[in-house]
């Protein structure tokens, strides 16, 4: 237990600091969540297809995350299915190891399948790497993706990042339900 201190110390430190990572208002996070998602779809018409495609879809418009060995990061969100918002989330991560910095990102998390969606939507705090493996969609300048082609179940788009930290990974992101009224 004692050895978890420094990083829930840095985790609640993280959450204080980052009003606009969390606390906003049901409305005010649910403009954010929106917008997020057509930014993501007007930079990048692939995601588009592959979201009139997905059952589910997660929008975290701003993760804080910050680490000097010990790392943490929170954000909320919503999850979409069809053009409706059904629940919102927290998440939060701890992680431990090579990582230095702070940095702002948007992720979009797209359920597939109804089997990913169904599996999220009934998880009691869902952990990606452990209750859901998520591929990370890359893209490098001039590149695109055959969305035709991806077959996972589970899709994530990290994007907006502000700020430099080394560690790009969703593995050992929990993803809480919270209400919102």
């Amino acid at each position: 237990m004692i050895r978890h201190i420094p990083g829930i110390a840095l985790l609640l430190c993280l959450a204080l600091a980052a009003p606009s990572a969390q606390a906003a208002s049901k409305l005010e996070l649910d403009t954010r969540v929106r917008a997020t998602l057509e930014r993501l779809y007007t930079d990048r018409a692939e995601a588009r297809s592959l979201g009139q495609k997905a059952a589910a879809i997660l929008v975290f418009p701003n993760i804080i995350k910050g680490g000097v060995g010990v790392g943490g990061e929170v954000g909320e969100g919503a999850l979409l299915q069809g053009n409706s918002i059904t629940q919102y989330y927290r998440v939060t991560a701890l992680s431990i190891g090579f990582q230095l910095g702070g940095q702002a990102k948007s992720q979009v998390i797209m359920f597939m399948t109804n089997e990913a969606a169904r599996a999220f939507l009934e998880g009691d705090g869902w952990e990606a790497g452990v209750d859901g493996s998520i591929a990370i969609v890359e893209f490098g300048v001039g590149e695109t993706i055959d969305t035709n082609s991806i077959q996972d179940p589970i899709i994530a788009f990290v994007f907006n990042n502000k700020g430099l930290m080394y560690n790009l990974s969703l593995e050992g992101s929990k993803f809480w339900k919270i209400n919102k009224s």
